[in-house]
């Protein structure tokens, strides 16, 4: 029997659509079919936008039959965030209060993604406001579920999208990252994803009204692909990559930089701050290393990554102080329970004060430059996403014990995001019935190194989505 549409990489579906050996429609249908069969069993895609998708489709194939050229995505469905706007679809965020926030106009990286003719098939969960913690649970939409076990968090908080990913709803999902929000459902769903160096894509976070957010939002969200394989993940990152006017941020950075003399270095750091790490993500770590040293890298275990533990008491002073004049605000939004999160991060960590915030922000600058050095003597690190298997639903809400367990398992994340470098999440294998998977990190705006290197991970170890979630239920 032939293989279904949907099970296809987004590179393969976009040349049979080119080539006209599938129509846009016909690729499109395919993917509304599987969301039939398991969005039920998941929830991951909330917003589905199947009518526009079709017309879009039609229109990919008039273009073709009228000869034209179609972009290197043409007909190629993806899922989009809750939080990223789509043209005339409301952007919920996840919460009730914003189910008739209708976006005027594409988020940059969705025209960008439409450009190159990829079509939005409909949007994905998150947790509500992205703040009610690493689960993904919105209370407009409910709880998403893990595909490979219930029983554990999909993570997030681009959960939806990595579950639509995994289980073929979708070949590519748009999320965004300020500390693992698409490289830990990357792990924990078995799929591939990228956190960009801040300023390669461009955004426009203004949703709610016209000012832009604080520092820290400015310099921590960055928006991100995931895909099931590294292959896709590279076709989006080249579509998504570039400067925009309406993101001042973005600069025009060539996508592939100059190669690097000799066999790659990479840094090894299995336990980040020696904190811990579960056996799993060790070996996980090992499997990984080893399968870079067979393609001809240089893998060096070294002691630690920079001033970990002083970079994420500034990640949390910056960000709490940014955040605590609107919390009063916030906290009604969240509904019952969901402020639970923040609300025990923001009394762990009171607010800076004017000189302190000052000072903090230097603090920002000179960590940046720690790592800056440490990259240029290792252009790639080699670590965790998360230090432990994927956990069980809201630990980080239900109290301080858990919230600090799932803080301290994604630290890595945490303070690759605070110096803005590049990672890619890629999975190395399945353990207990639960994908594994590393994160490889680079120098700012070397991007291409991390896929690279992600590539000859897969390589070795496989592919390991799609996934049917529907013996589970």
């Amino acid at each position: 029997m032939q293989s279904p549409l949907w099970r296809m990489t987004a590179a393969a579906q976009a040349e049979a659509v080119r080539s006209a050996r599938v129509s846009a429609v016909e690729l499109v249908d395919s993917h509304l079919e599987r969301i039939a069969e398991v969005n039920p069993h998941v929830n991951a895609v909330t917003q589905l936008l199947a009518e526009r998708a079709r017309d879009a489709a039609a229109r990919t194939d008039r273009r073709r039959a009228a000869g034209e050229t179609l972009g290197p995505l043409a007909g190629v469905p993806f899922t989009v965030k809750e939080s990223t706007p789509v043209e005339g679809v409301p952007t919920t965020f996840g919460t009730a209060r914003f189910r008739d926030l209708v976006a005027s106009a594409d988020a940059p990286p969705v025209a960008r993604l439409r450009a190159a003719g990829a079509i939005p098939l409909g949007h994905s969960n998150m947790p509500t406001l992205i703040l009610a913690g690493m689960h993904t649970r919105s209370e407009l939409f409910g709880d998403t579920v893990n595909p490979w076990n219930p029983a554990r968090t999909p993570g997030g908080t681009s959960g939806g999208d990595g579950v639509a990913v995994a289980t073929g709803m979708a070949p590519l999902g748009l999320g965004n990252d300020s500390g693992g929000s698409v490289r830990i459902p990357a792990q924990f769903c078995g799929v591939a994803g990228l956190k960009p160096t801040s300023g390669r894509f461009a955004s426009d976070h203004r949703v709610i009204g016209p000012d832009d957010p604080g520092p820290a939002s400015q310099m921590l969200v960055t928006d991100g692909p995931l895909a099931r394989s590294v292959a896709d993940l590279r076709l989006a990152y080249e579509v998504l990559a570039g400067a925009d006017p309406r993101d001042p941020r973005a600069v025009p950075v060539p996508v592939y930089g100059p190669p690097v003399p000799g066999p790659v270095e990479v840094a090894v750091v299995a336990d980040p701050g020696g904190h811990g790490v579960h056996p799993t993500v060790r070996s996980a770590v090992e499997a990984a290393a080893e399968a870079l040293l067979d393609a001809g890298y240089a893998v060096r275990e070294v002691r630690d990554v920079p001033r970990l533990d002083e970079a994420l008491d500034a990640y949390g002073r910056i960000t709490v102080t940014e955040f605590a004049a609107n919390w009063p605000a916030v906290r009604q939004l969240l509904g019952a329970g969901g402020d639970r999160y923040i609300a025990m991060s923001m009394a762990r960590t009171p607010p800076a004060n004017a000189d302190e915030f000052m000072k903090l922000m230097g603090t920002w600058l000179n960590i940046r430059r720690s790592w800056a050095e440490f990259l240029d003597t290792y252009p790639l690190l080699l670590g965790p996403v998360f230090t432990e298997p994927p956990v069980e639903p809201r630990l980080e809400s239900r109290d301080e014990a858990g919230r600090d367990r799932v803080a301290s398992a994604m630290r890595l994340c945490t303070v690759t995001s605070f110096v803005g470098v590049p990672g890619v999440a890629v999975p190395t294998a399945v353990v207990d019935g639960l994908p594994t998977g590393v994160q490889i990190v680079g120098r700012a705006f070397r991007e291409d190194l991390c896929l690279a290197a992600a590539q000859a991970v897969e390589d070795r170890v496989g592919v390991f989505a799609p996934i049917d979630p529907r013996g589970h239920r």
